[in-house]
């Protein structure tokens, strides 16, 4: 079902507060926690973060290809893999939290001028099937408040840990 305008509002908004949510989860966590694991398998919030930037710089592109090209392809990718084969514990904090204000900025102003024929453009996802603009939409505007939370739960975790 199509977002009204003001959901679609609601959720641009969203999307632009993004950015400050996870800064603001991850500004809390000791420097000794922020590779600390809450379980194998599981994304430290280091690791969350650089998942972020990589992320964020697909869905730049995924929005455009969706509103620019005819019959998009959107490309899905392992996240797991990413943060293995790229050693997210390597990268560092600051570089990935610039590319995730930049690309949100840039974005946000793309996404502010969309005419109603765009948002209602539909490719494939690789992964998914159809993909629309809005199904975009709906997808990043949660992304950063999603990692945002994870965050907050590794800290807790962290805090209760016996092996901190």
């Amino acid at each position: 079902m199509p977002l009204t305008t003001a959901e679609r509002e609601e959720r641009i908004a969203q999307y632009e507060r993004g950015p400050l949510r996870l800064r603001n989860a991850l500004a809390v966590v000791p420097d000794n926690a922020l590779k600390w694991r809450p379980a194998p398998g599981r994304w430290s919030a280091h690791e969350v973060v650089c998942h972020c930037a990589d992320s964020e710089t697909n869905a730049y592109a995924r929005i455009r290809f969706l509103v620019a090209e005819k019959d998009p392809v959107i490309m899905g990718y392992d996240q797991d893999e990413w943060a293995r084969r790229f050693d997210y514990h390597r990268l560092p904090l600051e570089p990935a939290l610039h590319t995730i204000d930049a690309v949100r900025a840039s974005t946000a102003v793309l996404l502010r001028t969309l005419s109603e024929e765009a948002w209602l453009r539909q490719g494939r996802h690789t992964q998914s099937g159809p993909y629309s603009a809005e199904d975009w939409l709906r997808s990043y505007s949660d992304h950063l408040e999603t990692h945002a939370r994870q965050i907050e739960r590794n800290l807790a975790a962290w805090e209760l840990s016996p092996l901190r």
